[in-house]
């Protein structure tokens, strides 16, 4: 066991995490949040170009291009939400969901039945449309470089705001993977190569690999795949070992991971019911992890890292 059998030390432990975490996220959570409104702007401009400045909104419009509905929901004043757009354009929540979740329209639903459904959206978005963004269409004139750009830009702070934790969660994710990925390479383990379906039984020693997906076998026999972060088949690794699997976890707030900490438990029990008790489950954590979160996760025998003490993954056997 690596932290789950020393409470002694979670006290100090959790101390600095919180420290590291905040320390990361003030420093370079901001530049995280910018970068995504911009890439975020870049598409809200994208569709402003596609409807003309939306002066030339239309049902066909959005039947070929469902992935604008988003950016036409945070047009609005007020920005409507998902399922407020739902109600007031009295529509088919598996047309706003398709769209919105997968990116396309419903593929069942007549062309017709379709198109009537994408006009009361397009009639809702039109009669609510904020004037104080979008100057231009009260006076129906072409809108300035500047006045376009302008309202992209509070377009698309609109929809970062709107999904800020998502944003700042997926970075904090990226860095703490190039981590143990940098933590690994330099003690001479190589990551699999890109683009090459990896089966996590079949790993070399000394190879590892990010977001593998690990069959497991659900009650009734049922086969479905779970997402690993992080894959590492040890270098002193005989043949059927298995490889050491490793979730990443962030949390700028301790509400959250209270609500979370089934998900780990859920994991492992799935995992042992497939694979046997040697099939090794842990966890990478940054941020505020409180001891009822660590009691729980240890009393369900998952084992964990702190990032801020990243040599403990030798102890993992790595």
């Amino acid at each position: 066991m690596v932290n789950r059998d020393k409470p002694d030390l979670w006290k100090d432990d959790v101390a600095r995490s919180v420290d590291m975490y905040n320390d990361w996220f003030v420093n370079f959570a901001p530049k995280a949040f910018r970068q995504s409104r911009a890439r975020t702007t870049q598409n809200v401009e994208a569709t402003l170009k596609l409807t003309k400045s939306l002066a030339q909104l239309r049902a066909d419009l959005l039947r070929d291009h469902p992935e604008i509905l988003p950016i036409l929901r945070m047009s609005t004043c007020p920005p409507i939400a998902r399922d407020r757009l739902i109600g007031l354009a009295r529509v088919s929540p598996n047309v706003v969901k398709c769209m919105e979740i997968d990116g396309c329209t419903p593929s069942r639903m007549p062309l017709n039945t379709l198109n009537k459904e994408l006009e009361k959206i397009v009639g809702i978005v039109k009669k609510m449309v904020d004037p104080d963004i979008f100057v231009w269409l009260p006076s129906n004139t072409n809108p300035a470089r500047t006045q376009v750009n302008r309202a992209a830009t509070i377009v698309a702070d609109r929809l970062c705001g709107a999904v800020a934790d998502p944003i700042i969660r997926n970075a904090q994710e990226r860095r703490q993977l190039a981590s143990i990925g940098k933590w690994l390479e330099q003690r001479g383990y190589k990551p699999s190569p890109q683009g090459k379906v990896v089966k996590f039984r079949e790993m070399e020693p000394g190879t590892y690999a990010f977001r593998v997906n690990v069959a497991i076998t659900q009650e009734g026999g049922k086969q479905v795949n779970i997402p690993i972060d992080t894959t590492i088949m040890p270098l002193s690794a005989r043949r059927g070992d298995f490889p050491v699997l490793i979730e990443a976890k962030s949390a700028g707030d301790f509400t959250n991971t209270n609500k979370r900490r089934k998900e780990e438990a859920q994991k492992i029990s799935q995992l042992r019911a497939t694979y046997g008790k040697n099939i090794r489950f842990n966890l990478f954590l940054c941020g505020y992890f409180d001891s009822g979160y660590l009691g729980y996760e240890a009393a369900e025998g998952i084992d964990w890292v702190w990032e801020h003490r990243m040599d403990d993954l030798s102890k993992l056997g790595l």
